[in-house]
C-alpha cells in the first residue's frame, strides 16, 4: 500500500536527505587507495550522529528473524551491486569501483542514496558505466511527475542504459521511502506491466535506483 505523504512529512524528509546527501558527499571525498571500508563506515556513523540523526540501515531486519545488517554504510566493490556491509579487512585499490549506500532516519522520517565512486584511476569502461547511469536516474527523475506512470520512469532508464550497450539489473529495485527504509511502490529500473498501472500522485515519496551492468543483467546472491 503506497503511503502518501502530508507537506509536513516531506518536509521532514527532505531535511534527512539534506543531511543524508551531505555525508555521502563527505565520505565520498575520503575515497582512495588504501582506505579501509571499515574506516569509510565509522566516518558516515561520525557525521550522521553530529547532525542529530540515526544510520537508517546498521541493525535493520526485513523480518524478525533475520540477522541485523551490520553497518550503517553498504560499500559494494566492483562486481557487487549492492548491499555488502563495511568490514576492517576490506582496503580498496587503485582501478576498484565502490558504491556507497546509505539511509539516514531524522526525527522518524528516512532518506535512501547511492553513489558509485571511482578509486583513484579507473578504466574507461567503469568510467563510462558511472555515467552512464547517472545519466539515467536524471532521465528517470524528468519523468517522475504526476499524470505519468511508472512505466514511463522504467521506460526512459532502461532504453538510455541499453543504447550504451549497457544492462539494467531486474531483480532489484527502487522502492517507496520516508516512514520506513522500503515502502511500496516497487519502482522497476525496466518496462513492466505493472509498472504500467501504478500512477504517479501528489505526496508519493521515492528512491529511484538504477541499477546498471556491463554484459549481462542476472546476479547471483551470495
Amino acid at each position: 500500500m503506497i503511503i502518501y505523504k502530508t507537506q509536513q512529512e516531506i518536509d521532514l524528509i527532505a531535511q534527512s536527505s539534506r543531511i543524508l546527501a551531505e555525508v555521502v558527499q563527505q565520505v565520498s571525498k575520503k575515497v582512495k587507495p588504501g582506505i579501509g571500508t571499515k574506516e569509510l563506515n565509522d566516518l558516515a556513523e561520525k557525521l550522521i550522529s553530529q547532525n542529530d540523526a540515526h544510520p537508517a540501515f546498521k541493525g535493520y531486519k526485513i523480518t524478525k528473524d533475520d540477522i541485523p545488517f551490520p553497518t550503517a554504510l553498504c560499500t559494494s566493490i566492483n562486481q557487487e551491486i549492492v548491499h555488502a556491509p563495511a568490514e576492517p579487512n576490506r582496503i580498496l585499490k587503485e582501478g576498484d569501483i565502490i558504491g556507497l549506500d546509505l539511509g539516514v532516519e531524522y526525527k522518524g522520517h528516512f532518506s535512501d542514496m547511492a553513489v558509485t565512486v571511482p578509486v583513484g584511476q579507473i578504466s574507461q569502461e567503469a568510467q563510462k558505466l558511472i555515467n552512464v547511469t547517472r545519466e539515467c536516474l536524471a532521465l528517470g527523475l524528468t519523468q517522475f511527475k504526476e499524470g505519468n506512470t511508472l512505466y514511463h520512469v522504467a521506460k526512459a532508464i532502461q532504453e538510455y542504459v541499453e543504447a550504451n550497450s549497457f544492462s539494467i539489473v531486474r531483480e532489484l529495485v527502487g522502492h517507496g521511502v520516508g516512514k520506513k527504509v522500503h515502502e511500496d511502490p516497487r519502482i522497476p529500473n525496466y518496462i513492466t506491466e505493472e509498472a504500467k498501472y501504478t500512477e504517479i500522485k501528489k505526496g508519493m515519496v521515492v528512491a529511484i535506483e538504477p541499477m546498471v551492468n556491463i554484459g549481462d543483467w542476472r546476479i547471483k546472491v551470495l
